[in-house]
């Protein structure tokens, strides 16, 4: 009979592994066919090395996503403002939908503020990693 371990991942609660080595190990019971058990264990060690430049194309790709995100809000507030001046017997609905989507415009456009300085932090880590060195004048 195998036993699983359930690992339950939350949103903001991230494990931390040390930077040298991932220590990963795997037991497994099989039946023997005849009433025993044969047990097996698996034990792998391995370096983890850090890849800034997959850290750097995720960190892009949700900025991207935050600019649509952005831009598709900012286009609906607008739609709803446009909405609003046509249908005056239920303007204040569309007056309300349209605040709300300029606030998730914002919100959108400061996750894509976020994300991009999150990739300039990755792409200056990649950059030190690989030696290059940065000459600051001013």
């Amino acid at each position: 009979m195998s036993e699983e371990k359930h690992h339950h991942h939350h949103l903001f609660h991230h494990e931390e592994k040390p930077a040298e080595e991932v220590v990963s190990s795997e037991t497994t019971y099989v039946s023997d066919g005849y009433g025993g058990v044969i047990v097996e264990e698996t034990t792998v060690i391995a370096t983890e090395t850090e890849d800034y430049a997959k850290e750097k194309k995720h960190h892009k790709h949700l900025e991207h996503l935050g600019e649509i995100g952005a831009a598709a809000a900012g286009a609906f507030a607008l739609h709803e403002k446009h909405k609003a001046k046509k249908d005056p017997e239920h303007a204040h609905k569309h007056k309300i939908e349209e605040e709300i989507a300029a606030a998730v415009a914002v919100g959108a456009a400061g996750f894509a503020f976020h994300e991009h300085h999150e990739k300039k932090e990755a792409k200056e880590k990649d950059e030190e990693a690989h030696g290059k060195k940065h000459h600051h004048l001013f």
